[in-house]
């Protein structure tokens, strides 16, 4: 019998192909950016970046084998709506690449704006090292970009979640701000050795309302609870805040609050009642309201 030549393999995908047709996989899920949650991940497999992954695209370069294999489980979790950040391991904050994962809150852009409030805040401080501290700090996102941002300033975290700890502890060491200091203690109880000597108090805390359901299910099934939800009306760890805050900041001194877009109003009045002065809310950049700040008398 004749021999017969072997059927040659069938080509790789090109980078591209793989890119389009994660980008249908992912829209048909409803993610809402395919094409650039494909191309992160893409990048992420090949150990590359968002830009090389679009280079590649354009040259038609061949997706290797190895690549293509560990890309399809994180296809299928993205497509569940796990969140991108938990595929690759990391979050953009500023100009930090965060460690996140399950147990911790990813840090979102929007919170980006609040840390140049506290970090505006804390660079006006009239000190040669002045103390700021982020209660409730998760990821350590807020206070990390304080501590390298205004690097001759001590900043303090708080943290009350033995998971969300492991992440702050990991992204202090990947980061490496040695005038960071990192506490596992609850809000009300945080740092009274600081008692009137800090200049910034920042916080994005839990202020979902008990009731309320978050739209996207990568909040929902994959963020923790006591990272989302603030009580009745949202802000029950608002009003500790408040309390704590007054302890902490000494007269002049600056508090910074992360808030759903609805919360405005009602947090400037908490803050007024409780003896704060100048309160006032700050838009995002998308105009929705994000933070509010307030001076202490």
């Amino acid at each position: 019998m004749p021999e017969t030549a072997p059927l040659p393999a069938p080509a790789a995908a090109s980078v591209a192909d793989v890119v389009r047709d994660t980008a249908a996989r992912l829209r048909s899920a409803g993610v809402p950016d395919p094409h650039v949650d494909a191309e992160l991940l893409v990048a992420h497999v090949l150990e590359s970046s968002r830009g090389g992954v679009q280079a590649a695209a354009i040259r038609r370069d061949r997706m290797p084998d190895s690549a293509a294999t560990a890309l399809a489980p994180l296809v299928d979790r993205r497509c569940a709506r796990e969140p991108l950040q938990h595929l690759t391991g990391r979050a953009p904050f500023r100009s930090m690449g965060l460690a996140v994962g399950p147990g911790v809150f990813v840090p979102r852009p929007e919170t980006e704006m609040v840390a140049q409030l506290a970090i505006d805040a804390l660079r006006a401080a009239a000190s040669d090292a002045p103390v700021a501290v982020d209660l409730g700090t998760g990821s350590g996102a807020i206070a990390l970009a304080m501590a390298t941002e205004v690097p001759h300033a001590r900043v303090y975290a708080a943290e009350n979640s033995v998971d969300a700890f492991i992440w702050t502890k990991q992204n202090h060491a990947l980061i490496g701000a040695d005038n960071l200091s990192l506490a596992f203690i609850d809000l009300a109880d945080a740092f009274p050795e600081l008692d009137g000597t800090v200049s910034v108090v920042a916080s994005n805390p839990p202020y979902v309302p008990d009731d309320a359901i978050p739209r996207d299910p990568e909040v929902r099934l994959f963020d923790p609870p006591a990272a989302l939800y603030g009580g009745p009306d949202g802000l029950n760890a608002v009003r500790e805040l408040s309390r704590v805050g007054l302890r902490l900041a000494h007269p002049g001194g600056t508090i910074v609050i992360e808030h759903g877009e609805w919360q405005g109003e009602a947090i400037r009045a908490l803050l007024t009642a409780d003896g704060w002065r100048s309160a006032s809310t700050h838009p995002d950049l998308t105009t929705r309201d994000r933070a509010t700040t307030a001076i202490r008398p």
